[in-house]
């Protein structure tokens, strides 16, 4: 099991945090997934690809990149 942070962008309010935490839970592979809003991040545990993690933010509405290690 890995952990993969991402920044994200967009997100404005507690309605937006709870969709970003959604949509990562979401992703087949996630076994957790914590949004700080204040810090504009996401912090994802599980084996999910990269990829499904930013496809599903941008799918939602919200900017998203895979933050460096």
């Amino acid at each position: 099991m890995t952990q993969i942070e991402l920044n994200i962008t967009g997100m404005t309010c507690g309605h937006c945090q709870a969709g970003v935490a959604k949509a990562l839970k979401s992703v087949p592979g996630v076994t957790d997934a914590q949004v700080d809003l204040g810090a504009s991040k996401a912090v994802v545990q599980g084996n999910a690809e990269p990829q499904q993690l930013v496809a599903a933010v941008v799918e939602e509405g919200y900017g998203a990149q895979v933050a460096n290690p």
